[in-house]
């Protein structure tokens, strides 16, 4: 019902991606019910109970590969992503938040819960086929990025190369590399986040999310503006902000596998920067291009609000992410077993 022209055909496609690997994972989740029945005759879905079965079944890497699709798409992994850019800019503001903060980190959260810790074995087999992805989703996404006139499409792109940071961390088989996914899942939610809400206000205030028409937006906005600076320099990773923290760890883990794939992953960086800092170029400096934005008043002080909110958080996760760390340390184990079967 809400959203602009785009919405039906944006909302269909939405439907048929996340529903049709919704099943996959259903399928998944039944066949190793039935596996573990024959292995106990209990009919349990306990998820400690199904572990045990889940790494002694000789259908696990099918089994597996059900829960993983269904994850992928949600994350979005390249190529199970051509949902995600239509959805996020056909939807109103309010959703765009609430697919890339919450939506998206389900498919990370699965991706560790049950593809990596349920089925480690299996996982190892194809966590080069899925750090690989990640890769090709990092440079390609920000290749994209880079070249959106439309401010909600170079959010969502960007957004797609940053989760490709995540899938490198999970599938790492490495520590460091876990605790940095999880890291780049909090960073991500609160800089993207805020990231749709700036969109959101712009698209409100000036009728359209073409940057091209937009610019010279600095001096009418200055609060709202240095924090959109704010957002736009966390998005590239600047040290002592929560995303550096993510990135770099993965990074060091990835790097413990492989030297190639790192690199390719931290070109990704260089592409960040400059859709980062083009976004803000072309909105916020330069000659003005329309009388349409008056100052931030009363009403926009909600925004303000959260969004300072966002970026305290953010800064204080740049600069002491231990506790957020620490809620990786239960994966640990599990990761050590695919970093066993790699090195085999």
């Amino acid at each position: 019902m809400w959203g602009d022209a785009g919405r039906q055909r944006a909302v269909l496609k939405f439907f048929l991606f996340t529903q049709g690997s919704g099943l996959l994972m259903l399928l998944a989740i039944l066949g190793l019910v039935i596996v573990n029945a024959q292995r106990t005759n209990v009919i349990t879905f306990d998820y400690f109970a199904l572990s045990q079965t889940a790494l002694i079944a000789p259908v696990a890497p099918v089994l597996m590969l059900g829960f993983f699709i269904a994850f992928a798409v949600k994350l979005p992994m390249v190529p199970f992503h051509a949902w995600l850019p239509d959805t996020y800019a056909s939807s109103p503001a309010a959703v765009s938040i609430l697919l890339s903060g919450v939506l998206a980190k389900t498919g990370g959260y699965g991706l560790i819960r049950f593809v990596v810790m349920l089925f480690p074995g299996a996982a190892a087999h194809i966590a080069p086929l899925a750090m690989t992805m990640g890769v090709v989703g990092i440079l390609y996404c920000a290749w994209l990025a880079v070249a959106q006139d439309d401010i909600k499409r170079l959010i969502a792109y960007s957004s797609i190369s940053h989760l490709g940071f995540i899938l490198l961390g999970v599938f790492s088989g490495t520590r460091i590399g876990m605790e940095g996914a999880i890291a780049q899942m909090v960073a991500h939610g609160l800089s993207t986040g805020a990231l749709f809400i700036i969109a959101g206000l712009l698209e409100d205030r000036l009728g359209t999310r073409d940057m091209s028409k937009m610019g010279g937006l600095w001096p009418a906005m200055p609060r709202f503006s240095a924090l959109a600076m704010f957002f736009a320099a966390a998005s590239l990773g600047l040290p002592g902000l929560g995303n550096f923290i993510g990135e770099f760890l993965v990074l060091l883990g990835t790097w413990r596998v492989s030297h190639v794939m790192t690199f390719f992953a931290a070109a990704g960086l260089v592409l960040s920067s400059v859709y980062s800092l083009t976004m803000m170029l072309r909105v916020f400096y330069g000659p003005k291009k329309t009388d349409a934005v008056a100052p931030l008043g009363a009403a926009s002080v909600p925004h303000i609000a959260v969004l300072g909110v966002a970026a305290l958080l953010l800064l204080a996760l740049g600069l002491y992410p231990q506790p957020v760390l620490n809620l990786s340390v239960p994966a640990s184990p599990h990761v050590v077993s695919i970093a066993q079967e790699q090195a085999q």
